[in-house]
């Protein structure tokens, strides 16, 4: 049994650093659903914030609903963009978890009513996969 002085702690988002924003805001929208409720840009320290949700209020939510209940709900995705590493020809990428450096992380899971289906349409859209539904382990 968890201590009750955690009763109320929920998960609440999870971080990713990634090189080009557009396209990677294009895959979690377009392909995967979701929709942008907030961002943060800062200039100065050259870096911006998205985070990133499904919409469950079937579209009653306003954008600032959507905003102000960020940090209240679970399930976010945030994905931290540093300004220019998408054009940096010297840029070498973040760790993918995949292959060395950086061998460890592992996934990020959403629940789909049919993984069949939902694989087949993302081929449909050209979402390279890194281990096929055939053949994940």
């Amino acid at each position: 049994m968890a201590p009750p002085e955690t009763a109320g702690y929920q998960f609440n988002h999870t971080m990713i650093r990634v090189k080009d924003i557009k396209e990677s805001i294009a895959f979690y929208t377009d392909v995967m659903g979701m929709e942008v409720i907030s961002e943060y840009h800062n200039n100065d320290a050259k870096f911006s914030l998205y985070f990133l949700a499904f919409d469950h209020s079937d579209g009653k939510d306003t954008k600032e609903e959507k905003e102000s209940a960020r940090m209240r709900r679970e399930g976010v995705l945030e994905l931290t963009h540093n300004h220019g590493t998408e054009s940096d020809p010297d840029f070498k990428g973040y760790a993918n978890g995949n292959q060395e450096p950086g061998r460890g992380f592992g996934h990020i899971a959403i629940t789909v009513d049919d993984i069949q289906a939902a694989c087949d349409r993302f081929e449909r859209l050209g979402v390279r996969f890194q281990k096929s539904l055939p053949t994940a382990k």
